[in-house]
């Protein structure tokens, strides 16, 4: 096997239902070319098996909301049967402590739970309810049974001037990691970009404060903060690049090489139920769509930073320019940098009045 393409984490977008409707919600807008029932239990126990053998180490269970999967037990069973570290991303609406505590008993090795702020009128906001209570309450649960647990809270324009807050209760609730995740705009997030994309002065004040928290809780907490794309002049090496080292696996069965890639209509993913899973990722011509550096265009292709950033993200390439291989946006040598440029310069002005666009199920062409 090519060492470049070699997965390493297998992403189990379990279900797509959840009980949030989060405006900036990865899940996608609408679904080109896919659709059918979640896959069953077997179904997910022979994805795993194939990642396995194809050398992935780390199984995250994401959706939508996992902890819709009545499974979920077996399923965590089934990650560690096949050696992996199991990792729950969750919005632990719905959770009990004694399920929880089921979980862990299933061999479930972490758990990652959402946070959208640390008061509830802006949380629920941004989530649809009011679940904040039920957030805390999963925290001190997850404390009680040692689990290692990540905190994740998504930042933008609502929230960015409380990022000395939310890492102060990150703190006090004993988390073990912070993931300050800027919104990328994609999925519900570019819905609703206007509304959510920061000014400088405040990302730039934020950023400042997640710096020196981070030096002050090293060895404590650790504290990541991911810059949003839109302020990068080069691209991040979105998922590591396409197909390298991230297998997706929609809850219908379709495999990806990131969350948000079931959006592009030009593409046809192939799906586990119809091929083992080893194969689809060698040879599939969609995951090989955008390997290596032919279907780069010159601009990326005489690039320094090619094997850095690998071309940037193809989905942000094509919802921004309607071309999947365009040099992304994000990017300050893209000759469709002043779209970025644009949105930019209209998040100077405030957005607060403008009305949320709510996360609904994806729907289909």
């Amino acid at each position: 096997m090519n060492e470049a393409y070699q997965p390493y984490t297998l992403v189990a977008e379990l279900t797509y239902r959840c009980p949030l409707r989060c405006v900036y919600c990865s899940n996608p807008v609408v679904m080109q070319n896919q659709a059918g029932p979640e896959l069953e239990t077997q179904d997910w126990v022979r994805v795993m098996g194939g990642a396995a053998a194809l050398g992935a180490m780390q199984l995250n269970l994401s959706g939508g909301e996992p902890l819709a999967r009545r499974d979920l037990d077996s399923l965590i069973s089934a990650g560690r049967e096949k050696g992996f570290y199991v990792n729950l991303i969750t919005s632990a609406v719905g959770l009990s402590q004694p399920r929880l505590a089921g979980l862990r008993d299933s061999g479930l090795d972490s758990i990652q739970i959402s946070f959208q702020d640390t008061e509830r009128v802006g949380a629920e906001r941004i989530a649809g309810r009011d679940v904040l209570k039920a957030k805390l309450a999963a925290v001190e649960w997850t404390r009680a049974l040692g689990l290692p647990l990540t905190l994740n809270v998504v930042m933008h324009r609502g929230n960015l001037g409380r990022i000395a807050e939310i890492i102060a209760m990150a703190e006090n609730l004993g988390a073990d990691r912070l993931e300050l995740a800027n919104a990328q705009y994609l999925g519900w997030a570019l819905t609703n970009r206007t509304s959510l994309l920061p000014d400088r002065a405040s990302l730039d004040k934020a950023r400042a404060i997640a710096a020196e928290s981070r030096a002050r809780l090293l060895g404590k907490m650790e504290i990541l903060f991911v810059l949003p794309d839109y302020y990068s002049d080069q691209p991040r090496a979105c998922m590591d690049g396409w197909g390298r080292h991230y297998l997706i696996v929609n809850p219908y069965g379709f495999v990806l090489p990131c969350q948000a890639a079931a959006g592009l209509p030009d593409l046809i993913f192939e799906n586990v139920r119809d091929r083992p899973l080893e194969a689809i990722w060698s040879d599939s011509k969609a995951l090989n769509a955008y390997r290596g550096e032919e279907w780069m265009s010159p601009t990326c292709r005489t690039c320094d930073k090619r094997n850095l950033d690998f071309g940037g993200c193809r989905c942000q390439a094509y919802f921004l320019t309607g071309k999947a291989a365009a040099t992304d946006p994000a990017c300050s040598l893209s000759p469709h940098h002043q779209v970025v440029a644009n949105a930019r310069l209209a998040s100077e002005t405030s957005a607060e009045t403008i009305p949320l666009a709510y996360r609904r199920f994806p729907s289909h062409p």
